[in-house]
């Protein structure tokens, strides 16, 4: 009898099942994931594009003894609703709701947390390693993207796998597609493997070939040896992992279950580590998706039957820093943009149009990212690396020791940065600030709306060294003004006059502050507030000031407390020797969880009403002293 997806409570509920059964399973999850995605938002095309492949991983594989590591995990919610979470899809990526990502704390199932790229064969082999140092016995088993393959990382990972006798499986899911088409060498290679018509046959009657060549004495074995292998590289499919020491299995249909179980079982008999070539498409089953992946990656709440959302007629940070930096290339011929596999997603998609050979995109590889701007810098260039602050993490040393070290004029869009919201713990931008604070020779920049920030591009390109220009994924509501003061190395401005106190906030905060200061004037209390428009260096003239002027000063970031900016701003006081009661507010010592924005910034008092409170609080205090 045929089981739905009703009655599907964990990969048990799929092992009798046959092929065209859970080929209707498949069409079934398909219009589950779109009408849930379309309510919720989240990663729709990843997920329509490995329906089958999950599938067929669970019913060979004994999940949760054998262990499933889904790279980047944006495509893990088919596995998600396999393993008992289908009633929790109503809350995907809400307050606290399902991750949009595998978590441990959430199901047993679930391996290891992922949320970003390249990581799961180095997760896999050190999984697999332990458990040959116990003596156990289960598949260790890494699901990778041909996007996420491109990371440095992965290489890494596969080439300590090659060489060591712990048995692995690894599966590439190649769909073509990171976020964005997938870029290089490798892709071009899976490209070729993949368009190949005759691949199986020609690999079988080659690898029968070569073993029936007779080996008559040593003189002629190095010759034989030679032959063999050229014939394997002119043929032989995935020849590049065989080198590095993988059984080559595929390429298979991503799409035929069959298929699928078959070359999953064949990957279970082998004592070593395995490489499994799957062909996907991305989005399939919903016809959107499919002609324009990129759209439906990770998309908001949507019609499904035009595939539209709701307009917001607000620009974006990103839009408007892809827009002005194709305005400016077409002044200055020395601009160059670098992507890691983010052109849409940084707003780059109109200088590529404009100016496609001055646009490298990398992959998924940050830290190649920063060091090829550090090379471009070198010899003159002005390189803009727009990245994604979660993502620019990844890239610290490089940051630090090839641009940092050598004081080479490369400016960091850091897009995203600050509370991110729904994609929660591997994605909140609230790190960057501590990042990049202790480093010499940095500029760090916040503007608080889109006027703000293409003064900051146009200042960046006056620096002799590195700046960072941190944005949020939030759109400023502070109206955009062309008389905006100019744009002066380390200088703040202030917005409000009062005496009670200052706020100095920084970035997308700067509205919060007008917000806190409007509540404490219907309170009785007037407060300044301060555009921190330079994180590093500090107004050190306006602080001194200050020092000597108010009762209380406080810093507001969209940041963690610990070396952030207040931080910062809290030092400089101390040594000044202010009697001023100093507030900082940010984010606690803690990894903050998926949610709306604003939903968090309430739960973690940072929301405008909170705020104005514990300032209020402050402010009766040093009235009562």
């Amino acid at each position: 009898m045929y089981k739905s997806l009703d009655d599907i409570h964990s990969p048990q509920d799929i092992k009798d099942m046959n092929i065209p059964e859970l080929e209707q399973l498949a069409g079934e999850i398909r219009q589950f994931l779109v009408q849930s995605i379309s309510q919720t938002g989240g990663h729709l095309a990843s997920n329509l594009g490995v329906v089958e492949l999950t599938l067929a991983i669970h019913k060979i594989f004994n999940s949760p003894q054998d262990k499933i590591i889904w790279d980047v995990g944006h495509q893990a919610y088919v596995h998600k609703l396999l393993t008992g979470r289908k009633a929790q899809f109503a809350s995907l990526r809400q307050m606290d709701g399902l991750s949009g990502f595998p978590k441990r704390a959430e199901s047993c199932h679930d391996a290891f947390d992922t949320g970003h790229s390249s990581t799961s064969v180095s997760a896999a082999l050190g999984i697999a390693r332990a458990r040959d140092q116990r003596g156990d016995n289960f598949s260790v088993v890494s699901v990778i993207g041909d996007g996420a393959l491109s990371g440095g990382m992965a290489f890494e990972a596969l080439n300590d796998a090659g060489q060591c006798p712990s048995k692995i499986i690894v599966i590439l899911n190649d769909n073509d597609m990171s976020i964005s088409h997938s870029v290089g060498a490798v892709s071009m290679h899976l490209s070729k493997i993949r368009s190949g018509r005759t691949y199986t046959g020609v690999k079988r009657w080659t690898e029968d070939f070569v073993a029936r060549i007779p080996v008559i004495g040593p003189p002629t074995k190095h010759f034989v040896e030679k032959i063999k292998n050229s014939l394997k590289y002119l043929v032989v499919p995935g020849v590049l992992f065989e080198e590095l020491g993988f059984k080559y299995l595929g390429p298979v249909d991503g799409h035929d279950i069959g298929q699928l179980e078959q070359i999953l079982t064949s990957a279970q008999e082998y004592d070593r580590p395995v490489f499994v070539h799957v062909v996907t498409r991305k989005g399939k089953g919903y016809e959107r998706a499919e002609i324009f992946p990129e759209r439906y990656h990770g998309v908001a709440p949507f019609f499904i039957d035009t595939g539209m959302k709701e307009k917001d007629q607000s620009i974006t940070f990103s839009a408007t820093f892809g827009q002005h930096l194709t305005k400016m290339a077409m002044h200055n011929e020395k601009i160059i943009a670098i992507s890691a596999a983010m052109v849409e997603g940084t707003g780059l998609t109109p200088f590529r149009q404009m100016f496609p050979q001055r646009l490298f995109d990398v992959g998924i590889a940050e830290q190649h990212g920063v060091t090829l701007a550090a090379g471009l810098a070198t010899q003159g260039l002005r390189p803009f690396f727009a990245v994604y602050s979660t993502f620019a993490q990844r890239a610290f040393d490089q940051i630090l020791h090839d641009v940092c070290l050598q004081n080479l004029p490369v400016v960091f869009a850091l897009d995203r940065a600050g509370l991110t919201g729904e994609d929660g713990e591997t994605h909140q931008g609230l790190f960057d600030l501590s990042m990049l604070l202790p480093l010499p020779n940095m500029t760090i920049l916040t503007p608080a709306n889109a006027d703000e920030l293409r003064q900051m591009m146009e200042f960046a390109l006056t620096l002799d060294g590195p700046c960072a220009i941190r944005y949020s994924k939030a759109v400023s509501r502070l109206p955009n003004d062309d008389t905006l003061p100019p744009i002066q190395l380390g200088k703040w401005t202030r917005l409000r006059e009062g005496d009670d106190g200052v706020l100095i906030a920084s970035g997308n905060m700067v509205e919060e502050a007008l917000d806190i200061r409007e509540r404490l004037l219907k309170r009785g209390k007037a407060i300044s507030v301060v555009n921190a428009r330079f994180i590093k260096p500090l107004d050190e003239e306006m602080l001194s000031q200050m020092a000597h002027t108010f009762p209380l000063i406080a810093t507001l970031e969209d940041n963690v407390l610990i070396g952030g900016f207040g931080s910062a701003v809290g030092q400089f006081l101390l040594q000044k020797g202010t009697r001023a009661r100093f507030i900082s507010f940010g984010y606690p010592d803690k990894f903050i969880e998926h949610g709306a924005r604003a939903a968090l910034m309430a739960r973690y008092g940072m929301d405008a009403a909170s705020l104005a409170e514990r300032l209020a609080v402050a402010l009766e205090e040093i009235d009562g002293e």
